[in-house]
């Protein structure tokens, strides 16, 4: 499991165009509305700028300097380039996380990495489960009911209330 996680984590893990970012914004304020303080933490698979080319910001990453920390009276972002392009490992980055003022961790992506997740599947994406290869899955939130030898529960993908109230109840053990 993740060693620097001081906190719960859950995971969404799903192939591409299932909808996990979109559930993701569904569940997020439903969970706040409860009080828990969520964090996030996305895997690209893309070489992404948050910052734009010709902003200060990015010439003086540009030039060399990394990290780069952008902050503002609303936000703070930190860049840091990596000295080889490698993929990112996700206790690797709880490391640099600060846990403190936080109650869970939702991750989306990271599918085949060791931690606790629940598995997005729509049939029309026709793409095969996850599960029982993950054992890590403790959940499939599908469009259609699967028949699946010792399946963990399964919700409804289209009732983000069903799936938020899985997440306090079931995973956090909330009343």
């Amino acid at each position: 499991m993740m060693q620097h996680a001081s906190i719960p984590i859950l995971g969404f893990a799903a192939f591409s165009g299932t909808g996990k970012t979109t559930l993701l914004e569904q569940i997020i304020p439903l969970l706040k509305q409860q009080g828990l303080r969520i964090a996030l933490i996305k895997h690209s698979h893309h070489n992404f700028q948050i910052d734009q080319p010709g902003k200060d910001s990015f010439r003086l990453r540009e030039a060399g300097a990394s990290p780069v920390m952008l902050i503002s009276s609303h936000r703070r972002a930190i860049i840091t380039e990596f000295a080889t392009a490698q993929e990112p490992k996700l206790d690797d980055q709880l490391k640099l996380f600060d846990q403190s003022e936080l109650d869970l961790i939702l991750v989306e992506g990271f599918k085949a990495e060791a931690f606790p997740k629940i598995e997005l599947h729509r049939a029309a994406i026709n793409k095969p489960l996850l599960y029982p290869n993950d054992p890590n899955i403790i959940a499939i939130a599908t469009d259609t009911p699967l028949i699946t030898a010792n399946s963990p529960i399964q919700l409804d993908i289209n009732q983000p209330d069903m799936i938020a109230t899985f997440i306090l109840k079931q995973f956090l053990r909330l009343k």
